[in-house]
């Protein structure tokens, strides 16, 4: 009876660590508890039982089953093991992701929280994830487009590489590196020389201005105008004088004859002028001892 019981006991014990072995191979923690939940898709992507679960790329359970629909294809039912205090409210995304070496993982991207939650038990409609080589095939296009593109720059760089001229443009290029250092150099030295006495001036001709300003303040514009407005008015009379023909001026201006008799007057003044001037002694008589009878 001692050596059924220690038979006995020993197969129990076995049963055990069998037990805790295959989960421990599930990946199943021994002493924690797990929340259920089921997701379908179309597509499993090659997702086998203890597939990591991770969200937001922290592991937090395992794939326990994937059960697929023999009578109604295109429909895979797979079952999760979730860490507890990890809450799924609805619009959460529970997407398939392969990887470059053909194998997937499962993705977990939750929703922030709501009351609208999904309770241990419930099915979720998962996403699929395009296949990693769909992605690459619709990056083909954009790689050759940027191919061709890193063809033509390079073959630019050779043509320029090769070219003759290249040593004269470097030349030229460091010339010009040469004068804009030399000008940046006169830049600096106006700033800080030329400036301070450009500005010194600025503010002298600013002071000089508001001089002026205070000066024609203190002028009586009004007095000012008062006499150029007097002065107007005694040229619009002398105006009116010489228009007027009953005047000395206007009859100067309008009355022919007097001009004529003045032109001719004047012209026999300078006829006299002239002749004084050439036979003066027929005018002027000196004589120291009196003078003679003709």
């Amino acid at each position: 009876m001692k050596k059924e019981f220690k038979i006995g006991l020993v197969g129990i014990i076995a049963l055990v660590a069998l037990f805790m072995g295959i989960n421990f191979l599930k990946g199943k923690s021994l002493f924690n508890t797990y929340n259920e939940y089921y997701v379908r898709y179309t597509n499993a992507k090659g997702l086998t039982k203890s597939t990591v679960v991770y969200v937001d790329g922290y592991d937090a359970g395992i794939v326990t089953d994937v059960v697929y629909s023999y009578s109604n294809r295109g429909n895979v039912l797979v079952e999760i093991s979730i860490d507890p205090n990890i809450v799924l409210c609805e619009g959460t995304q529970i997407m398939v992701e392969s990887d470059l070496m053909g194998g997937c993982t499962m993705n977990i991207v939750p929703t922030p929280l709501s009351d609208k939650r999904y309770l241990p038990g419930d099915t979720i409609q998962g996403y699929e994830e395009a296949p990693l080589m769909n992605q690459v095939e619709e990056m083909m296009p954009r790689i050759n487009a940027i191919t061709c593109k890193l063809d033509t720059l390079i073959g630019a760089l050779n043509t320029l590489v090769s070219n003759p001229n290249l040593a004269s443009i470097l030349s030229n290029v460091e010339q010009m590196s040469a004068n804009l250092t030399t000008t940046t150099e006169h830049i600096n030295t106006f700033m800080g020389r030329d400036l301070p006495v450009l500005a010194s001036t600025y503010n002298k001709v600013g002071e000089n201005v508001r001089v002026i300003t205070e000066n024609l303040k203190s002028v009586d514009i009004q007095n000012t105008l008062d006499s150029v407005n007097m002065t107007i008015s005694n040229v619009n009379a002398i105006m009116q004088q010489v228009s007027n023909p009953n005047g000395t001026l206007g009859a100067l201006m309008y009355d022919r004859s007097l001009y004529n008799s003045l032109n001719k007057t004047v012209s026999t003044v300078d006829s006299l002028m002239t002749d004084i001037k050439a036979r003066p002694k027929r005018y002027v008589h000196f004589s120291l001892f009196g003078s003679k009878t003709k």
